[in-house]
């Protein structure tokens, strides 16, 4: 049987929860770039604001295709085993990534206005 102490205890995490999700949505800021890293090391930065498709060769045979499309990123195509990366959203919020594992690929969208807490924290 619940108990009233259970119900307000419920009842808060709700509610809390509930708040750091506005909090964090309200928070968010457009990108300006796409960063590309591979292996850990910058392949190459597209802006946002330039329709652009580029296909990476990571290693013999393996690829990853990146499209900039009307201020958005996406992974259009990849020849990795799960293509977890092709079934991902579109990005184009800051600090939003993109990753394909098997090639150690990374999106990172950078460039919006950093807020006064991601200053603190780098």
């Amino acid at each position: 049987m619940i108990k009233k102490n259970d119900v307000i205890l419920l009842g808060t995490i709700l509610l809390l929860a509930a708040a750091a999700i506005i909090f964090i949505n309200i928070r968010k800021t457009d990108g300006s770039r796409v960063v590309i890293t591979i292996d850990g090391e910058e392949y190459k930065t597209l802006d946002l604001n330039k329709d652009t498709t580029l296909t990476i060769e990571v290693a013999e045979g393996a690829y990853n295709t990146v499209t900039v499309k009307n201020g958005e990123v996406d992974m259009t195509e990849a020849n990795c085993p799960d293509k977890l990366c092709v079934k991902h959203r579109k990005i184009h919020y800051n600090g939003e990534t993109i990753v394909c594992l098997p090639h150690k690929v990374v999106l990172q969208i950078v460039g919006g206005e950093e807020s006064e807490a991601d200053m603190i924290a780098k």
